[in-house]
């Protein structure tokens, strides 16, 4: 397990709260562009198999720009590790599935709620190597205030 870092302490918490954000801006525009999608061609699955295959060779060029050292160590990643792409393959199949039904700000409500509980809990107790952030009462209320801001978003 690795121990909690203070994010205001290094020079690198901005560079990577910045990154984050970015990354949480694009999670509503990929659930519309590919919601939109899905209706053009009249298959979820579709419009989700594509949005995977921009992805992959995405990543895939930005796997052969960098260093390729990873190759050796393969063998030895637990590979229950490996498995990580089901949760963002069944985000985007879900997504892109419910959001024209739903709604894309009620899905990313339920999006947003189910990654604030999954994430103090992984956080909690430093599940797959995650650093340690003990669930206090500090930060319990902070994620029901978070709840309640996402929760007052789509009543207004």
């Amino acid at each position: 397990m690795k121990k909690k870092t203070d994010i205001t302490a290094g020079g690198n918490m901005l560079s990577y709260a910045s990154i984050m954000l970015l990354a949480g801006i694009g999670i509503p525009i990929l659930a519309a562009m590919n919601a939109s999608l899905g209706k053009y061609l009249n298959s979820p699955v579709a419009a989700s198999a594509f949005a995977f295959f921009i992805a992959f060779c995405i990543a895939l060029l930005a796997l052969l720009l960098n260093d390729k050292s990873f190759l050796k160590e393969i063998a030895t990643a637990p590979k229950h590790l490996f498995f990580a792409g089901t949760f963002i393959a069944f985000y985007v199949l879900s997504i892109t599935f419910v959001a024209p039904h739903f709604g894309v700000g009620n899905a990313i409500f339920f999006v947003l709620l189910g990654q604030m509980l999954s994430a103090a809990i992984i956080d909690h107790y430093g599940l797959f190597g995650a650093q340690v952030n003990q669930l206090s009462l500090m930060r319990f209320s902070g994620i029901l205030v978070m709840v309640f801001g996402i929760w007052l978003t789509q009543k207004a």
